[in-house]
């Protein structure tokens, strides 16, 4: 894994966080954009070490895994037993011991390591896109959405642009999930579903959303999916993993590696005038 902080040195030299053009990451590169992708998981509740993912760059694409020896996130806290490999765009906490920090998992969670603020890439409007495949077995799962920066407690719904658990995989087709998570936002309403599609995950495929301040729209390989009202309207960071949980073991399958391979994220702003 590249050794690089993305949040070491002067805030002034990376880029906003509030990109006004269209961005495109492709993994061309030798390295992980560091400017843009903080490669830890939700590191508050646990550490930057503990929750380091396990990637690399190849032939252009990035790949996210969890080897054989993977350590567990937030070992004896969380449950069922979780290990993740996953990136995000966005990263912030309150000091060691408050209650300030992204996704809390449960009531009365505290910060274990204090993260510094990190804007990588925030949006709040346009299209965002993945074009992807994934190797999972029945106890893993690969997704991407996005969530709010949470900069306020109540701004941290999420939009899931695609959610895939292994164990829905078979005869060439998976439920793909998708739509809104509105967790502590009294303003959002649940509308997330998982209709079955005839998707080969294991195959590239590309997975987006278009939205609004009236509704997003989740599309597979451009076809419409489902669509949802009244998504969330304020900065959201991008999160992009892969998921292993060991008690939903279906027998000898501790030596698989669940993997998810990324040809390219991109977001296009909404055009002038659109509303959001």
């Amino acid at each position: 894994m590249p050794s690089a902080d993305p949040t070491a040195g002067p805030r002034a030299d990376r880029p906003t966080g509030r990109p006004t053009a269209r961005w495109y990451d492709g993994f061309a590169g030798a390295a992980l954009d560091a400017t843009v992708w903080l490669p830890h998981y939700l590191p508050a509740w646990s550490s930057r070490a503990e929750a380091a993912a396990a990637y690399h760059l190849s032939n252009g694409a990035l790949v996210l895994d969890i080897p054989v020896d993977h350590p567990h996130w937030c070992a004896g806290d969380h449950e069922p037993p979780l290990r993740v490999s996953g990136l995000q765009t966005g990263s912030f906490s309150g000091p060691v011991g408050s209650t300030i920090g992204q996704q809390p998992f449960r009531d009365g969670l505290t910060v274990r390591e204090e993260q510094p603020r990190f804007e990588g890439l925030l949006v709040d409007g346009g299209r965002v896109e993945v074009r992807c495949r994934a190797d999972l077995s029945p106890r893993s799962m690969a997704s991407l959405w996005m969530v709010g920066f949470e900069d306020r407690p109540e701004r941290c719904g999420e939009i899931c642009v695609v959610e895939v658990f292994g164990r829905s995989v078979r005869d060439g087709t998976a439920e793909i999930g998708c739509g809104l998570h509105a967790f502590r936002d009294p303003d959002l309403v649940e509308d997330f579903a998982a209709p079955r599609l005839p998707v080969d995950v294991s195959d590239w495929h590309t997975y987006a959303v278009t939205w609004d301040r009236a509704e997003a729209v989740f599309t597979v390989d451009g076809p419409e999916a489902r669509r949802c009202p009244h998504p969330p309207t304020y900065p959201l960071q991008l999160m992009l993993a892969v998921f292993d949980f060991p008690e939903w073991s279906v027998g000898d399958d501790d030596h698989l590696v669940p993997s998810l391979t990324v040809d390219h994220v991109s977001w296009t702003p909404a055009s002038p005038g659109a509303t959001g």
